[in-house]
């Protein structure tokens, strides 16, 4: 368990089957916060180009289906579920716009006999952007508006007494409406590596990342709301990034990684969701 190793097998959910047609996105883009309705042809013509250079990574792709259920936000596909030891947990969603995605993923994993552990109940909330696997023991999740103590506490019964949780106070940033998940914050790239913002991580946590022995690349002040924290790992030290952010990139170089980047305005810039919201990892090979 980790969001580094090499990316073996990913769920996806293409543009065409979130976004549906220009009406659907007409109706929903501001009540879902996007900065500017997507232009639905230039969004699917992103994401294909987006899922052939995982594939062409040697990535297997499984591409959930339609769901009416769901709203344009289902591309977003990392934060209705996450991986465990013993298989998939549905997570319960902070932003209610979007609490029908977790049963719409349980559809579509049963039919590719994805193993799913639990769920996260109401009261609790819990998104999957906001946990990451440093390793098999250690898991961190980030406790903000997406996801809340109750949520935290039915995640650590989940993941068992051997797994220690850290907890990560998140900052109020732009308020409950905005998207601030650990992620927006942190993207490990290898075992001894991490992507991140540090005038908004907390110090105890950016001193555990420290103590861990990763190197930390710095997003610089004018890359953060560009998302250059957000970053795929495909294999340790090679990467898939939003492109619009060269200074990211050139650091994360310096470090000995491979970088590959995809236009993203419509599926990614539009919705603040990068390379990892677009993708829930169902299998890492562990690897240095």
């Amino acid at each position: 368990m980790n969001e580094h190793g090499h990316l073996e097998s990913v769920a996806v959910k293409h543009a065409r089957d979130a976004f549906i047609d220009e009406r659907t996105i007409a109706a929903q883009w501001k009540a879902l916060n996007y900065t500017s309705p997507p232009d639905l042809a230039r969004a699917i013509d992103e994401h294909d180009r987006f899922i052939d250079l995982l594939r062409t990574a040697g990535t297997s792709v499984h591409l959930l289906p339609h769901d009416p259920q769901t709203t344009l936000d289902s591309i977003y596909v990392r934060d209705a579920s996450i991986v465990s030891p013993a298989g998939l947990v549905l997570c319960a969603m902070g932003k209610e716009a979007r609490r029908t995605e977790p049963d719409a993923q349980r559809r579509a994993l049963d039919a590719i006999k994805e193993p799913i552990a639990g769920s996260i109940e109401p009261p609790g909330r819990l998104e999957g952007g906001d946990l990451i696997w440093f390793d098999a023991r250690t898991l961190a999740v980030g406790r903000g508006y997406r996801t809340n103590a109750d949520g935290v506490r039915q995640l650590r019964a989940l993941v068992g007494s051997d797994v220690d949780v850290i907890e990560v106070p998140l900052v109020h940033w732009r308020g409950p409406d905005d998207v601030m998940h650990l992620m927006s914050l942190i993207s490990p790239v290898a075992h001894d590596l991490a992507v991140v913002y540090s005038r908004l991580l907390p110090v105890t946590f950016r001193e555990c990342l420290l103590e861990r022995g990763l190197t930390l690349v710095e997003v610089p002040d004018e890359e953060f709301d560009t998302m250059a924290t957000n970053v795929l790992a495909l294999a340790p030290r090679r990467c898939l990034m939003l492109a619009g952010n060269p200074l990211t990139r050139r650091a994360l170089e310096r470090a000995g990684c491979e970088v590959l980047e995809y236009e993203g305005v419509e599926i990614s810039v539009k919705g603040a969701g990068g390379p990892t919201c677009l993708t829930r990892p169902l299998r890492r090979r562990d690897s240095k």
